[in-house]
């Protein structure tokens, strides 16, 4: 008899359906899985051995075979316990069969047969829905899968919870939503004194999702205006929450099936690989980038990063995707985020102070900044220098809007984004309008014309520096509510764009 369990595979963020075929044949004893499995997979049988011993089941005398179908399709991870279990069940007889047919299942088990968490619950119930199946996983991982209305969630807390559920003895309740987590952080931008350009920059890269560049001597306040950034931004819409959730659920980040509608903020360290960043390593798991996804990524010491690291995030930056390449496999992660870079201005960080000058200026600046490569730096819509703050200004009182009163701003700017490109599904703030759409929404009136072709001219705007200017134009347009780009607008935009050095400049 050939018994059938349900279950998924991860390539990316989708989950594609596998099916563990059980079946039970004359022979010598033995226990063999099939299909790619890797040594997770492998090991599958000692814990199903060890957590039907621990039910009082006795494997029968006889070979069992597992193969875990489509047979060419790469398995990794502890999921396929529950599965490779229940198929086994349903070959002894102790099961229904025709009750797997309709379920799809993941989950480790423990040696004692308790379900163990596993990651990747949110993009398989996803599946189950799309397949019309119901979706039983381990208990702790209920309340991050039933987020997925359009999927009945089942959630045993043991293997021999999932057995009575199947013989109708005690069928399980279906599994409710987690709370939606809060954030608890406070921090006003209010906070932050003087650097009142720097805060203009913030407010039109939260509004665009335009790239941005910070440089600064050290406690200049980079990173205390970038830690504030995610404050300003408008929450997730329930789309972009689901689909940034399915991300970190597959890196195992959702904190007891809550979902946030925070949008996210990363901040690797500068010492971190090209694995840990674009994504990769064991089973290719989603990198800094794609955990960024719909927020934002900040990068401190930005030239302190491996120049592989820099390079590898040209193309993303572009694209708004991710892919994986690997010997057996390629994987597609989403990574449509903000990117904040922050940087001193040379190795000592004092180049710009003359009561600190740098022995090495300007060579040491120029050497410093030139680890960012032309092709990087000119990805960047808003570039600003961020001088010192004098001690003696600290005890000012703070000056300047909250950031609640700025979120309500960005948020508008946002809602005019949305209404413009709602017939646009891959375009939806400034930042991604590319050629004719581009051209349609953010051409400016002749005075603006005149002033950034002076400005191409004379400081040789690449394409891309061209189109960038236009995009964050039509941003600061939007902010103040005007359905034209003027030339007060392109003029901030192009301040913006040639603030920092002439070494910068494209």
């Amino acid at each position: 008899m050939l018994a059938r369990a349900r279950t998924v595979a991860f390539e990316g963020i989708d989950a594609r359906i596998v099916e563990a075929q059980c079946v039970l044949s004359p022979g010598l004893p033995a226990f063999h899985i099939v299909g790619l499995p890797d040594k997770a997979v492998s090991e599958a049988r000692e814990r199903v051995r060890a957590a039907f011993s621990s039910l009082s089941i006795a494997l029968p005398p006889r070979r069992i075979t597992i193969n875990l179908s489509p047979a060419d399709l790469p398995k990794a991870g502890s999921h396929f316990d529950l599965p490779i279990a229940l198929a086994l069940l349903a070959a002894l007889g102790i099961i229904p069969p025709e009750d797997l047919a309709q379920t799809v299942s993941l989950g480790e088990l423990a040696l004692d047969g308790t379900l163990v968490a596993v990651v990747g619950a949110l993009p398989a119930a996803m599946a189950a829905a799309a397949e019309d199946c119901a979706l039983v996983c381990p208990k702790p991982c209920g309340a991050e899968a039933a987020w997925v209305g359009a999927a009945r969630v089942f959630a045993p807390a043991t293997l021999s919870d999932a057995i009575r559920h199947f013989t109708g003895q005690a069928p399980l309740p279906r599994a409710q939503p987690g709370e939606v987590a809060r954030d608890t952080t406070q921090r006003d931008l209010r906070d932050v004194k003087g650097q009142e350009r720097a805060k203009r920059a913030l407010i039109i890269a939260a509004a665009g999702r335009h790239h941005m560049l910070m440089v600064g001597s050290p406690g200049s306040g980079k990173s205390m205006l970038a830690a504030r950034l995610p404050g300003i931004l408008p929450p997730l819409s329930p789309a972009e929450a689901l689909e940034t959730s399915m991300i970190q659920s597959l890196a195992g980040l959702l904190d007891e099936g809550g979902i946030s509608r925070q949008r996210p903020f990363r901040e690797p360290h500068h010492t971190a690989s090209v694995a840990a960043i674009v994504g990769g390593g064991r089973n290719a798991k989603p990198g800094e980038i794609s955990l960024a996804h719909n927020g934002v990524l900040f990068m401190d010491e930005f030239p302190e990063f491996p120049r592989t690291v820099l390079e590898t995030l040209r193309q993303p930056i572009e694209t708004g995707e991710v892919v994986v390449a690997r010997a057996n496999a390629h994987t597609r992660y989403p990574c449509r985020f903000l990117l904040v870079a922050a940087a001193n201005p040379c190795r000592c960080g004092y180049l710009a102070e003359p009561a600190r000058a740098c022995a090495r200026a300007p060579g040491c600046g120029d050497d410093y900044m030139g680890r960012i490569s032309g092709p990087l730096m000119d990805r960047f819509d808003l570039r600003i220098e961020v001088p010192p703050v004098a001690w003696s200004d600290l005890d000012l009182p703070a000056t300047g809007e909250s950031s609640a009163q700025i979120a309500a701003q960005v948020a508008q700017a946002r809602q005019v984004q949305a209404t413009r490109f709602a017939t646009l599904p891959q375009v939806r703030v400034n930042a991604d309008a590319e050629g004719a759409l581009l051209e349609e929404i953010a051409t400016p009136d002749a005075d603006g014309r005149a002033l950034l072709t002076r400005v191409a001219d004379r400081f040789g705007l690449t394409a891309r520096g061209y189109h960038r200017v236009l995009r964050v134009a039509r941003t600061i347009a939007d902010l103040e509510g005007s359905d034209t780009v003027r030339q007060p607008h392109v003029a901030e935009a192009v301040s913006f764009r040639l603030t920092v050095g002439a070494h910068t400049t494209g």
